[in-house]
């Protein structure tokens, strides 16, 4: 099965290769016009299916068109050969004729693409004939209003004068430009309306492109100031960030430095906590125990403000002689007291 499947496609390509290489060559050496139209030169199927083969486009795959096809005549090879060189030699004419694989399949394509070219060739002619006669009738048509003119005003245009003349030829020019069938005023009127709708046409086109262009004039302008606007701001953001990464950089150089000194704290305070110890200080006498004490001494004397202010209704009373002398007595004895207990505390802080 592949091997089949290869062996076709062999063909197949065989076959493309040489179909494009006549049609290259029969495009060159071809007679008649060249035009830009597509001219048919050709209908037949092969293996790779159906192909159209134009003058202009000798590439193309085109759908193939029932009864275009001439491969039901019947022709031997044989037959067709003799038809195929004739062809061939008229074609080339004084160009030497390609080399090619000359068999049944070859025969068969080059001989239809000879019958559409005479079928071409025929239509072309055809053409030709009928160009020569519309010719031929407006030469005809137009000595017939020449002798008229002759015959009834005596009228020439070689007898016209220079402005005459001129303006003749402006109007045959006019007539040209504007394309119409003659030089009438039923003619020029609707050819000038057209002229004229297509100008109004381009006027109000060139009006809605003028707007647009404001429009879009504006924009850019609009857009020209924003961008501006934000190249100030970016400035602005640019100058702000500088002084914020000073502020930064210098509160870094801080941190770093109260670092080094909390460090140097912490440790000066373990030596002294350590060198305390070694002395036996009383833990009374530490800081917080002394924070304790002043504000155990500050809420005491917070609430002996109320006593004061009932001791102070008594003071206008006449005095006790006994009671005041244990007053004082007892006041001494809590005031040596306190003198012997921070005399003791200074001497063991000295030790």
């Amino acid at each position: 099965m592949a091997a089949q499947e290869e062996k076709e496609a062999q063909v197949m390509g065989r076959e493309r290769g040489f179909v494009a290489s006549w049609k290259r060559r029969l495009w060159q050496h071809a007679p008649g016009p060249r035009m830009g139209a597509p001219v048919l030169l050709l209908s037949f199927p092969c293996s790779a299916g159906p192909f159209l083969v134009c003058r202009d486009d000798l590439g193309a795959r085109l759908p193939f068109f029932p009864g275009l096809s001439l491969l039901g005549h019947g022709l031997g090879q044989r037959l067709r050969s003799p038809l195929v060189a004739a062809w061939l030699k008229k074609i080339f004419g004084d160009h030497p004729i390609p080399q090619y694989e000359v068999n049944s399949r070859t025969t068969e394509i080059l001989y239809h693409l000879s019958e559409r070219n005479r079928l071409r060739d025929r239509d072309v002619c055809l053409v030709i004939e009928d160009l020569k006669q519309k010719a031929s009738e407006y030469e005809s048509e137009a000595k017939h209003l020449q002798d008229l003119l002759m015959g009834s005003v005596n009228f020439s245009p070689a007898n016209l004068s220079g402005a005459g003349s001129r303006y003749l030829n402006a109007l045959v020019d006019s007539a040209v430009a504007l394309e119409t069938k003659d030089s009438s005023l039923a003619s020029f009127i609707p050819a000038v309306n057209d002229l004229t709708s297509d100008l109004f046409r381009t006027k109000s086109k060139n009006e809605e492109i003028k707007l647009e262009l404001a429009k879009l004039e504006k924009n850019l302008t609009a857009t020209l100031v924003l961008e501006k606007c934000l190249r100030e701001d970016l400035k602005k953001a640019e100058l702000h960030l500088s002084a914020e990464r000073a502020k930064v950089d210098n509160r870094l150089q801080n941190m770093d430095f109260l670092k080094a000194k909390s460090e140097e704290f912490r440790f000066g305070i373990r030596a002294a906590e350590e060198q305390l110890s070694t002395r036996g200080m009383d833990a009374s006498l530490s800081h917080q125990s002394l924070v304790a004490l002043s504000e155990k001494l500050a809420e005491l004397k917070r609430q002996t403000i109320p006593l004061k202010k009932k001791l102070e209704s008594y003071l206008d009373l006449m005095p006790n002689p006994s009671l005041a002398q244990v007053k004082i007595e007892e006041a001494k004895w809590e005031l040596d007291a306190i003198e012997a207990e921070l005399t003791k505390k200074v001497n063991m802080m000295e030790l």
